[in-house]
């Protein structure tokens, strides 16, 4: 007890006394298994402890379930069988490219159900670049730390003759091949869930530090003779002979392109480095990044939270890219099978984060992104489209057309570095139709470019939402080709067009619907009905989805007012639903009805920036109130807390931008506009190198509400900052009170950007 108090204490120093802060260890603040508290009913965040490098090509993780369930770590589970290789994104989307390695002892058990040991979380270490267990049924401590494209596992063994390590190279095609003389194992995987060409594989290469006393391979529950099999589902495993504690270090590292490039990743990444050495170097590549916003307050589990969902913020897109023989970035290709030059990332659904993810990744990494709008250049060429959801190649998931967001605001940031021609061509031809599979493009294109809208009764699946999104990447469409120089008559095309969302707003209910083909509402609209129109969601939470023109929605409503009342109106009416288009209650249903907030569902998408939109209607305290209560209600660094999916950073990245005190309600704008900041000091690191320094004076739980700001000595009373005002670094100091102060910022000159009439 003492210990832990000596530790907490010295913590809490050295967080807030700036002069320490800078050696803050900070992967000591994260908590991977953050939301692996989760199932198919109920998400907690749907997450796995991703053991990892920031964005890096390969996870690693502890494995729990069989092969093929996409909840493969659940954190109420009691046995490991594996350590795996992972790629996976969302367990909706599921794994590819995945294969395990497990120590044993006792004989070759190398089926799941006999391999797997039990463990207890009081033995488990998860950091983001470290992992530590034991194993109690073979005695065996398990340890690993990667790289991106490479991990090194130690394994300590007790005193026997009966030690093995087991790779399993899982089903849907697989190769293993055992080199006793150079301790190696060499193969391939081919699993997948989809979106990959026919020639897709995963080569690896797994070196061990000791020599083996025997060895043979496997095929399904079949064990052979011989060192080499190739089929369906295969595996191998290697036998050691160990003294008690004896340690046997495994190197593995893999490639996508071919075996000689897996060589190549794993000389490049581990060589000759120690397990220390390269558990040294992971710990810092995570401090670098974690420390580019240091954090301060009296609320220990906040900045625990916070680090946690600034972790998993950092984790994907995936860097779908190596590096050949003379250092070039290469990648193989998941859309034509091809190996060609040049960027590639990949697992991400756009659908979810363009509304924070990629706004923060413009706002503190702008080199990033400039690759990223690379990788995007080379999958349009690739594919003849952009992706929506990639993982690795094209995903049939979700809706809109999305990367318009991503691309129209890096390039209205300022970041170049990339074919922004090309891309805008690619934007243009997402709006004539939809590709290979219906997530990507436009789906109902036709009907859009008709009417304005994509019809409810055509057969059209949630066509109110494609159309609330259209009508916002037109919008983008409208930013970028103005700030391109293009025709006046095209610009004017795309600003139009950003104004469909009109055509389905009900003035009857307040609220937006779906619209059937001769110009009339449907009979059986419900305010209360999940999907059919709409997106995992219902009108109460998709009407918000007007980003570029939330002045002219309120007018739509009435005026600021009404508008105000009817975002009050969110939190008042009670968590009823309907789930007849399910057919069952879906997991985003279930979060909104416990959560507590009426029918605000902030454990989906896309209603997580309307709590910001009381800025637009002079009532900004309400924005300040609600913030603060999510923040504080609804996350926390535990193993159950998220409120529902993370998303692939989304989540997460509500949640930092949110506790900063503010967020990008409108990526393709230059504002951020402001909440209610939760911690009482932050300090920012900014891409040219600037400071940012953030301080909320008289902060405490009940002191939620802005009472006065100002930026760098100036009174600053405008509900939003610039983003030149933040990358300038400088100072903002917000004093915070108990009660709202109605008097600040009242007028439409301090306002939110709106696109206008």
């Amino acid at each position: 007890m003492a210990t832990r108090i000596l530790f907490l204490f010295t913590l809490f120093l050295s967080i807030n006394n700036n002069p320490l802060f800078s050696q803050t260890d900070y992967t000591q603040l994260v908590n991977p298994l953050m939301g692996t508290d989760s199932e198919f009913s109920l998400s907690n965040g749907n997450t796995y402890p991703a053991i990892a490098r920031p964005w890096g090509m390969n996870f690693w993780a502890p494995m729990t379930a069989e092969y093929g369930n996409g909840w493969f770590y659940a954190y109420d589970s009691y046995q490991i069988n594996g350590f795996r290789q992972t790629h996976q994104p969302s367990p909706w989307i599921n794994d590819y490219a995945a294969f395990s390695i497990m120590p044993v002892t006792g004989g070759p058990k190398f089926q799941r159900e006999e391999r797997a040991s039990w463990f207890s979380h009081k033995t488990e270490t998860a950091l983001p670049h470290h992992y530590k267990v034991y194993l109690a049924d073979h005695d065996v401590t398990a340890e690993m730390t990667p790289t991106e494209r490479a991990v090194v596992m130690r394994f300590t063994f007790p005193k026997t003759e009966q030690a093995y390590v087991i790779l399993d190279a899982f089903p849907k095609g697989s190769m293993v091949k055992i080199l006793p003389d150079e301790q190696k194992i060499i193969g391939y995987c081919r699993n997948n869930s989809g979106g990959v060409p026919e020639n897709f594989h995963n080569y690896f290469v797994l070196e061990f530090d000791q020599p083996f006393v025997g060895a043979s391979a496997w095929r399904d529950s079949i064990r052979l003779r011989g060192l080499e099999v190739e089929a369906d589902h295969v595996g191998a495993l290697v036998h050691f002979d160990t003294r008690e504690e004896q340690v046997v270090e495994v190197r593995v590292a893999s490639s996508f392109i071919d075996l000689e490039q897996a060589e190549r990743n794993l000389a490049r990444e581990i060589g000759n480095r120690s397990f220390e050495t390269v558990l040294e170097e992971g710990k810092q590549a995570w401090n670098k990044e974690l420390g580019r916003i240091q954090v301060s307050g009296k609320n220990q589990d906040q900045i625990r939270t916070f680090y946690s969902c600034l972790y998993r913020l950092l984790l994907f897109p995936r860097k779908f890219y190596e590096y050949d023989a003379e250092g070039e970035v290469v990648h193989y290709s998941p859309y034509n099978g091809k190996v060609l030059p040049g960027y590639m990332f990949t697992d991400n659904g756009f659908w979810d984060t363009f509304r924070a993810v990629f706004p923060f990744f413009t706002l503190m990494y702008p080199e990033l992104n400039s690759q990223i709008m690379q990788g995007l250049v080379n999958t349009y060429e690739e594919s003849g489209w952009l992706p929506e959801w990639a993982s690795p190649g094209h995903r049939d998931c979700m809706i809109g057309s999305n990367s318009a967001s991503l691309i129209a605001d890096a390039y209205l940031k300022g970041i170049r570095g990339y074919d922004i021609e090309k891309l805008y061509e690619a934007m243009v031809k997402n709006t004539e139709g939809y590709g290979p599979v219906y997530s990507v493009g436009r789906y109902g294109a036709q009907y859009y470019n008709d009417l304005g809208y994509v019809p409810y009764d055509v057969g059209i699946n949630e066509n109110a939402a494609r159309t609330l999104e259209y009508a916002y990447a037109d919008y983008c469409l409208w930013q970028l080709s103005k700030a391109m120089g293009k025709p006046t008559e095209e610009q004017e095309f795309h600003r139009q067009r950003a104004y469909n969302y009109r055509k389905l707003f009900r003035k009857d209910y307040n609220l937006m619907s779906g619209r059937n083909q001769d110009g009339s509402f449907p009979d059986n609209f419900s305010p209360y009905k999940w999907g059919d129109a709409f997106t995992e969601g219902n009108a109460w939470h998709y009407t918000w989805s007007v980003f570029h023109n939330i002045e002219d929605l309120a007018g739509l409503m009435g005026g600021e007012a009404a508008f105000a009342q009817m975002l009050d109106s969110v939190f008042v009416v009670p968590p009823i639903f309907d789930n007849s288009y399910y057919g069952f209650t879906i997991h985003e249903i279930r979060e909104m009805q416990i959560a507590g907030m009426g029918n605000y569902a902030h454990g989906n998408q896309p209603i997580q920036h309307m709590i910001y939109l009381y800025n637009y209607a002079d009532q900004p305290w309400k924005t300040q109130h609600r913030a603060r209560e999510v923040l504080t209600k609804l996350y926390n660094y535990t193993p159950d807390g998220y409120c529902g999916d993370e998303d692939n950073g989304q989540t997460s990245a509500w949640y930092v931008f949110s506790a900063l005190g503010f967020y990008p309600v409108c990526p393709g704008t230059d504002e951020y506009v402001i909440g209610s900041p939760l911690f009482d000091e932050v300090k920012m690191i900014m891409p040219n190198g600037q400071s940012l320094r953030i301080a909320a004076q008289n902060n405490d739980p009940d002191h939620v509400y802005i009472q006065d700001a100002s930026i760098n000595g100036q009174r600053w009373e405008k509900h939003y900052f610039k983003h030149a005002q933040l990358q300038a670094g400088g100072e903002i100091i917000f004093q915070m009170g108990p009660q709202p102060n109605k008097l600040r910022g009242v007028g439409k000159e301090h306002r939110p950007y709106s696109m206008g009439n």
